[in-house]
């Protein structure tokens, strides 16, 4: 079981032997702080609590003294190779790994259906007047005279948990505690993700 915490840097380009450019995403992973084990007799579940970018002594209120982090996170599994203080860091993970990176998706507010879901929209002639985008009508037939639940409609698009799974790790940088992952993932930079191998 190998898990981190990191942060999305941005994408960037790397080249494989043949000289193929691959797109990769550049996460800071680490280093991480184990705060906590969980386990079945004192908290009913096992798992391990990790810690990622320390606080300053200023800016760590007194209600969280005992774990002066930014981000918190749990990840459940096997928790007898860690102990409370270990640290994680880039070093888990190895160029060629698989693994799967869980993040929150950019968020892009209040959308239409025609851009929520992919909906083709009403003809653009035809008496068709200021409705090019609509969805049309979201009644049924039949005299039930409600619009059923999870119909798709406008509405918030974005900014939801995402996973994205069987990811290629291409690089790892120990000295700067970097792991160039291929491909592209969820989130603006700056956005946390949780990378489990």
């Amino acid at each position: 079981m190998k898990f981190i915490l990191g942060k999305k840097l941005g994408m960037s380009q790397l080249f494989d032997k043949d000289g193929k450019a691959v797109p990769v995403t550049l996460i800071e992973s680490g280093p991480c702080y184990v705060t906590q084990i969980k386990t079945k007799e004192k908290d009913k579940y096992e798992a391990v609590q990790i810690g990622f970018e320390k606080l300053k002594d200023k800016k760590v209120k007194k209600s969280s003294k005992k774990v002066p982090f930014r981000y918190i996170r749990e990840f459940s599994g096997d928790i007898s190779k860690y102990k409370t203080e270990d640290k994680i860091d880039a070093s888990s993970f190895q160029e060629g790994d698989k693994v799967k990176i869980s993040g929150i998706s950019k968020g892009k507010g209040f959308q239409g259906p025609v851009k929520r879901w992919g909906f083709k929209g009403r003809p653009s002639t035809r008496g068709t007047k200021h409705e090019e985008r609509t969805h049309g009508s979201v009644g049924i037939g039949g005299g039930m005279q409600r619009v059923i639940k999870g119909k798709k409609m406008a509405g918030h698009l974005g900014h939801e948990r995402v996973t994205v799974k069987n990811l290629k790790i291409a690089k790892v940088d120990l000295e700067n505690n970097i792991i160039a992952v291929k491909g592209a993932l969820p989130g603006p930079r700056g956005t946390i993700l949780e990378i489990r191998g």
